[in-house]
This record gives C-alpha cells, structure tokens and sequence, in this order.
C-alpha cells in the first residue's frame, strides 16, 4: 500500500472518461493488488495445510513430478500429493474459465491414469461464475470417467478428514473465531 502511494497513476484518465473519480480509482486499484495477494497467499495456504495433512497420517506421501507421456506441453505434470495410488490434486478453488485449461487438465488426469495411478481432484471452494462451473463440470465428468474422484466443498473437506483423520475445517475455523474474537 506504500508503494502504491508513489505509483504512476496517469492511467487514470481512462478511469476518468470511463466516470470513476481518482479516489474510486485509487480503491479499485488498491483492492486489485489485495485481492491479487490475497488469492495467490490463501490458496496457498490452503493447498499446503493440506498436503500437511496427508503427510501427517502418510509420511511417505508427497509432491511428484512426471513426465508427460502424451503431448509435449508441460514437459512434466506436478502430482500434489502421491498417496499410495492416490494422485490428488489439492485446490482451494478454480475459477478458471479458458478452453486450455480443460485440454491440459484432461491430458494430465489421462498421463497420470497411464502412470498407473488414480486421478483424485480436491477442491474446497467450488467456482461462482456460469462458465467456470461447466468447466468444472466437465472436469468431474473427466476424473470419473477416468476411474478417478472428482470432491469440492463439503465432499472435499470430508474427503480430508475422512483419508487423514484431521479435521482441517474444524482447525481453520477455530483460528478465524479467533481472530475475528468472536
């Protein structure tokens, strides 16, 4: 937010033709930045508390890299956490709504079930806009016809408490009582 005070701000002008004062512009700025942060440092957060689970109850379970055996983009796909046969990918939500997305997701599920493993798909917050949600349809759609699992929001706060025996819900949820001292 210091920098921020220093910033060029002659895009402004658009803003401006547009009707937004400076001051609207320096808060759509200001919460753009935030919320930039914010998504990238709770997501992450949120992927980590998780893998933290699972190497809690499976100690030899972890992040893998493997090779892309079907195309040539990525070179490598990155298995959040290999458990067993267990490949899952921990999301804390996916709002994403490009074509690639669906294409690279249905090569890695399709790599990572000829690898021998099952493509399980973890996601906490499920997407709010129209075109995301069809494209996590069609993701689910891909995992389960895979022979994969395909869990987002309640399904996927159980699904960890149930695999790792941590209730991380319960845990996050005790430490925002307590930071909102409620």
């Amino acid at each position: 937010m210091e920098e921020m005070k220093e910033d060029d701000k002659s895009h402004y002008l658009i803003y401006q033709v547009l009707g937004i004062t400076d001051k609207e512009g320096y808060l759509i700025d200001l919460y753009q930045n935030k919320g930039r942060f914010l998504y990238k440092y709770a997501g992450s957060f949120l992927e980590e508390a998780t893998k933290l689970c699972f190497l809690h109850k499976f100690p030899k379970s972890g992040a893998v890299k493997i090779l892309n055996t079907i195309g040539q983009r990525p070179k490598t796909f990155e298995i959040d956490c290999l458990e067993g046969n267990n490949a899952i990918e921990i999301k804390w939500r996916d709002a994403t709504t490009d074509g690639d997305h669906i294409t690279k997701e249905h090569t890695r599920i399709k790599v990572i079930s000829a690898a021998k493993y099952k493509p399980i798909r973890v996601m906490f917050y499920y997407p709010n806009r129209t075109q995301a949600i069809r494209i996590q349809s069609t993701l689910e759609t891909l995992y389960k016809g895979i022979g994969g699992e395909y869990y987002y929001g309640d399904d996927a706060w159980d699904y960890v408490k149930d695999r790792t025996t941590v209730n991380l819900k319960n845990i996050l949820e005790k430490i925002a009582k307590e930071n909102s001292g409620n």
